[in-house]
């Protein structure tokens, strides 16, 4: 395999200029490729619904929900099946394992609800099938203000629905706060009357031509042909002209009874922003397009559109956009290429002031080379750039350059022995080639499971583990392929760079030369911001560049660092030679080892040292930790507050409600857009799948001022707005409030969330309320929930058959005249000017009429005369049962609940000591699983935690499995390497000591234990720590062929603690900064601290940061004293066997007589052996030449 190396070193203008594409090839990707604030998550489910007009939730249930759930069990794949039985409505959720085949599923979904639907009573409309993908949430809200009529806005704003829909990067643009037109036929009562028609009557007549008939086929000699009467309107005069009742001669058509007009349809929501009523378009982009560029066209447009409006339109309507989310993707960008340059500036400097210029210049290289690389590889698999893969990038900062950190410290001792240039990189790259394949394979295998990760979490992690397994193999390639080339090319280069050197050195004077360095310092650091920032010196259309764009920046930073590496040897400053001492000479660290493992005392007191010492923290840690939670917790920057209250509320008694919240909300001065909406309506924000609670009855979706605005005022964060805004909207009377907090990822807001399922209704109400109960007195829980039918009233009109039957009526000719009083009776279809689609028809009775009181003087003509309905209907109010839920065919009522934060509380341990702990949704769950334990629930009721608590064993199952088996699959590369099981085991060790280190990170930094990101840092440590062990273990091999086998260890330690040491701080301090928040914009200058961005990731750091150092440390003590222990293994057998002779063993046995012999052996002296020979005769050419001595 080092052949390879050998065949690049004899083709190195090919290698160059492989490289030089490399680089090309990555920036454009990089320029190219989309860029996403979250991964695109695909959920693997399918939503079925059904629409039934005036059926009840319990028939739903029966006719509806049974069948569907019957024909829908036996589909392949399916993982769970939830239900929603509601007035007027059916819905079935459905939902498979990631991997699934979509079309055959959909397929065999279209099947099963073809076999349902032969079940569905009649009145039932088609069903139909939604996908379900949570990430297409709006990018933007174009919003439409304005006093000006509801046709206007509405008009414009499909206007600007066409024209944004119309872009190639927009999926959808959805308006909000509209209604659908509609032509409302409105009956007068008196008019009926007079004309002497009944409601039945014009129901019958209103029906029957409501009807689209295929009269079947004609089939004749000249051909079959198929007969169809139709039944549409063309236009409104034919509403008019539909005949109702003839008298005589005269025709009363429906123009006679009744008034026509084009509106819309009744208002179900109101919709405000900033207090004044909008029209909002929600825009929603296409997968794999970049968020920025199509945030900044629908902005553009919505420009240009609005300057082509009339004067008095555009004076009337203010148009503007909200809620704009490529600013917080511009943003997160931003901080994250900050926190890359950061990472590879202090990785730089680690590797300057212990290797040198040239030796840091080319470890520097290899991280943008191998990131290029990556970027390559992501282009050609379609990945967008999302936080996600930004922060792989960090994280691999520090561990792509240990190969490059490796190959050039060798090759730095080779050339400081005399070695040339190419060939010391050459035989660099072949002595470390299979250790650093070795340590890459093993940090990969660490990755690898990760792959597999189940569920939302994973698809959210998953281009975590494919990054770094991009990048790492790309420094793979860079570290034994591109860095001996170039560093060899580069030692020519580097004696040209010398000569200038001592030229200038001896021209110019030294006070001169020193300012000079400032001087090609500021240049470098000027040509660094130029590549980041192309406007910064030069005019430059960035989008119309492209990559070229970054070309000057890189021209000029290749001469800046030319210049500073001429400038910089020129001050260098050089110490006479001394006097060359013979021997090998010990390190201070070498003494140190030495005394380890140079005795077979302290190896074990080292051992039990580290032993003593990684027991304590554990213990500590389980005393004293911080919780555990599912993902971490990061500032707000937008929330929902949910306004509730029970009853049969008007929507103008909601509005009333809603506006008092809306206010307040409005007030603060850390706000700064607000929309409103009271009864239904709202926009689609991504609230990681939670539902507003039941008894909401408006909501008002609040942004903050952008954390860029604010960042440094304490006064306006966000958490501390959110805290402010529930005080003051807790004061309102009559509702209660409830907030939500968008935050980015896959963790719920209510993580105990309790699922109480059975058959028995009556059963499954009490125990809901009766664990209510115990969640409401439950200490730390808060803004708890349940699914219960809320409380109110619906009216029953029943229909005595018998006397119905008698008067020539029927339940049908109710429910149409019931009908009139409502929502109004279909008529038909039609399209109209003003609509692209087709509009219904209505017929309905006076808004003043609307009540069901009317019902009492609508009559039904006899052979008697005209009857009066109140003669067989009753109405009488029944408890209100608007929706059940199921689940796997069962019902199921959910309990849900926050907790709040930074509570603790305390407990006594069985010996009377006590502690106090965090209270957190782990904590709060295990408490509430011991009362269902320990108080059973009736027959046939069933629990089951839910929510974040199933995602979250989900994950902590998966990694704890990735975890084995990453150690598993290092094993068997660590045995190919080494052949040697206990030499894999010692590698193996610093695992161990990597997890004692993140126990350690978390309680300095007071973190909580979080499921995803500090699980996701022990496993990716699992492959990072080895890379030291790898190193070590290896050269003591090398070593130990020709020296005894503690010096072997001790050299080991003394030769290899500075790549140790160096790959271990370069992996540290690319992440310090995301550790403590840190994030550098080296486009405008400045910096933040604790932004929403960095907030994401201090966990993840923090355990890399911490278990990365301390395994450092232990393992450079530890692994030492564990192969000076495997020596020394003689030796204690030796003493436990002289104690054995000691205690009793017989001096006549044949152990005591061996030892005897040895003891005797030991005191006699050598024997001092003389050779006398003659000098040896000349060697004749026939003579071998091995023969230095005479033969006989």
């Amino acid at each position: 395999m080092t052949g390879i190396i050998d065949w690049a070193s004899r083709r190195a203008r090919m290698i160059l200029a492989l490289i030089v594409a490399s680089l090309a090839a990555g920036i454009f990707s990089y320029t190219g490729l989309p860029k996403e604030g979250e991964p695109d998550i695909e959920i693997p489910a399918l939503f079925i619904s059904v629409v039934f007009p005036g059926i009840s939730a319990a028939d739903s249930e029966t006719l509806l929900i049974r069948p569907i759930e019957t024909e829908l069990a036996d589909i392949d794949g399916l993982k769970k099946m939830t239900a929603t039985a509601a007035e007027n409505y059916a819905g079935v959720a459905i939902e498979f394992e990631f991997g699934w085949d979509k079309a055959k599923t959909m397929a065999d979904v279209r099947d099963a609800m073809n076999s349902a639907e032969a079940f569905f009573p009649e009145g039932a409309e088609k069903y139909s099938i939604n996908e379900l993908n949570f990430s297409e949430f709006p990018i933007i809200i174009v919003n439409l203000t304005g006093d000006v009529p509801e046709r206007t806005m509405t008009r414009v704003a499909k206007k600007l629905q066409e024209e944004i829909e119309a872009m190639d990067a927009v999926l959808e643009a959805v308006i909000s706060g509209d209604r659908e037109e509609m032509v409302e036929v409105t009956i007068d009562p008196l008019r009926l009357e007079s004309y002497n028609v009944t409601a039945g009557e014009l129901i019958n007549v209103v029906q029957n031509n409501n009807q689209l008939i295929a009269a079947g086929e004609v089939d004749s000699k000249q051909g079959t042909f198929s007969v169809k009467i139709p039944s549409s309107f063309n236009e409104a005069q034919d509403i008019y002209d539909l005949p109702v009742k003839t008298n005589g001669d005269r025709i009363i058509t429906l123009g006679d009874l009744a008034q026509i007009k084009l509106t819309f349809v009744d208002r179900s929501g109101t919709a405000r922003f900033n207090g004044q009523n909008t029209v909002a378009l929600q825009v929603v982009k296409r997968k794999g397009f970049n968020l920025i560029g199509t945030a900044k066209e629908v902005r553009l447009l919505v420009e240009n559109e609005s300057k082509g409006w009339p004067e008095n339109l555009k004076a009337a309507v203010d148009v503007g956009t909200s809620n704009d989310q490529s600013r917080v993707v511009d943003s997160m960008v931003r901080q994250l290429e900050g926190s890359v340059l950061t990472a590879i500036a202090l990785v730089m400097i680690v590797v300057l002031t212990s290797l040198g210029t040239r030796a840091a210049l080319l470890v520097g290289f290899s991280i943008p080379t191998s990131f290029l690389l990556c970027f390559v590889l992501l282009g050609l698999m379609g990945v967008t750039i999302s936080n996600i893969v930004m922060f792989g990038l960090i994280l691999a900062v520090g561990m792509l350059v240990d190969g490059a950190i490796v190959v050039v410290e060798y090759a730095d001792k080779r050339i400081s022995q005399g070695t040339g240039p190419m060939k010391a990189y050459v035989e660099a790259a072949k002595r470390m080639f299979w250790p650093v394949v070795s340590s890459t394979a093993t940090t990969l295998c660490a990755f690898l499971p990760m792959l597999f990760w189940p569920g939302v979490p994973g698809q959210f992690m998953g281009m975590l583990p494919v990054t770094l397994i991009f990048v790492l193999s790309a420094s793979l390639i860079v570290a034994l392929i591109y860095l001996p080339i170039l560093g060899g090319v580069s030692g020519r280069l580097s004696r040209f760079f010398e000569t200038s050197s001592d030229l200038l050195r001896d021209i110019i004077p030294w006070f001169i030369r020193l300012p000079l360095v400032a001087l090609v310092t500021g240049l470098l650091c000027v040509s660094i911001l130029q590549v980041a920032n192309p406007n910064l010196l030069l005019d430059i259309d960035v989008e119309e560049a492209g990559p070229i764009a970054n070309l000057p920046g890189v021209i000029m930073f290749i001469l800046s660092a030319f210049m500073a590496s001429i400038v910089l040897g020129s001050i260098e400053i050089r110490k006479k030679q001394r006097n060359v001492r013979a021997g090998y000479r010990r390190t201070p660290f070498g003494y140190f080892i030495k005394l380890i493992a140079g005795n077979p005392i302290m190896p074990i007191v080292a051992i039990g040292g580290v032993v003593v010492f990684t027991s304590f923290i554990f213990t500590t840690f389980g005393k004293n930790n911080y919780g555990v939670e599912f993902f971490v917790e990061g500032e707000p920057e937008q929330a929902i507050v949910y306004v509730k209250a029970r009853g049969n509320l008007s929507l103008v008694e909601k509005d009333i409600l809603v506006r008092q919240a809306e206010l307040i909300v409005n007030a603060h001065p850390g706000v700064e857009s607000v929309f409103s909406f009271a009864g239904a309506g709202g926009l689609n924000q991504n609230t990681a799948g939670a539902t507003a609670p039941k008894d909401t009855i408006g909501q008002v979706q609040l942004e903050t001022i952008p954390w860029e605005n604010r960042r440094g005022n304490a006064d306006l964060d966000g958490n501390k707005i959110i805290a402010e805004l529930s005080n003051a909207l807790r004061s309102l009377p009559g509702i209660e409030i409830e907030i939500l907090e968008l935050e980015r990822g896959p963790a719920s807001p209510k993580p105990v969330h309790l699922r109480l399922k059975g058959d028995n209704w009556n059963d499954l109400l009490s125990t809901t309320a009766e664990m209510r109960e115990l969640f409401d007195q439950t200490e730390g829980l808060i803004q708890i929930e349940d699914t219960r039918p809320l409380p109110g009233i619906d009216w029953q009109i029943d229909v005595d058959v018998e006397k119905a039957g008698r008067y020539g009526a029927d339940v049908a000719t109710v429910g149409a005249m019931v009908q009139l009083v409502t929502r109004g009776i279909l008529l038909d279809t039609m399209r109209v000017d003003s609509s692209d689609e087709e509009i219904e028809i209505r017929v309905r009775l006076p808004e003043e009429d609307r009540f069901l009181s009317t019902l009492d003087n609508l009559k039904v003509r006899t052979a008697d005369g005209l009857v009066p309905l109140s003669n067989f209907i009753s109405r009488r109010p029944v408890t209100k049962l608007a929706e059940i839920n199921r689940i796997e065919q069962k019902r199921y009522f959910d309990i849900k609940a926050g907790v709040q934060p930074n509570l603790k509380r305390t407990i006594v341990s069985d010996e009377g000591v006590e502690s106090e702990i965090f209270i957190n949704a782990n904590e709060r769950i295990a408490y509430l699983t011991k009362y269902l334990e320990e108080n059973p629930l009736p027959p046939g009721m069933s629990w089951e935690w839910t929510g974040d608590q199933a995602d979250q064993a989900e994950s902590q199952a998966f990694l704890s499995s990735a975890f084995a088996a990453a150690l598993v699959l290092m094993f068997i590369i660590l045995l190919a390497q080494f052949n040697s099981f206990y030499n894999s085991f010692v590698v193996l060790i610093a695992v161990v000591l990597s997890t004692v280190g993140v126990l350690i990170g978390m309680l300095v930094m007071q973190q909580p234990f979080s499921i995803i990101m500090t699980g996701t840092g022990i496993v990716a440590l699992a492959g990072i720590v080895v890379n030291n062990n790898i190193v070590l273990i290896d050269t003591y091999q090398e070593l130990s062929r020709y020296l005894p086998k503690v010096e072997a260890i001790v050299r080991t330690a003394e030769q290899r603690i500075r790549p140790v040491l160096l790959t271990t701080i370069t992996t540290m301090a690319g992440l310090a900064p995301m550790m403590f928040g840190l994030s550098l914009d080296f486009v405008n200058g400045g910096y933040s601290v604790d932004s929403p961005t960095a907030l994401w990731w201090k966990q993840l750091a923090t355990a890399v940061v911490f278990g990365l150092g301390t395994a450092t440390m232990l393992t450079l003590v530890f692994t030492p004293a564990l192969l000076s222990a495997r020596v020394w293994v003689t030796t204690y057998v030796l003493w436990i066997a002289r104690f054995l002779v000691r205690i009793g063993a017989s001096r006549r046995g044949q152990v005591a007589q061996d030892w005897a012999l040895k003891k005797m052996a030991r005191k006699t002296k050598p024997a001092e052996i003389i050779w006398d020979y003659t000098e040896p005769p000349l060697l004749e050419k026939e003579e071998p030449a091995g023969l230095i001595g005479p033969a006989e």
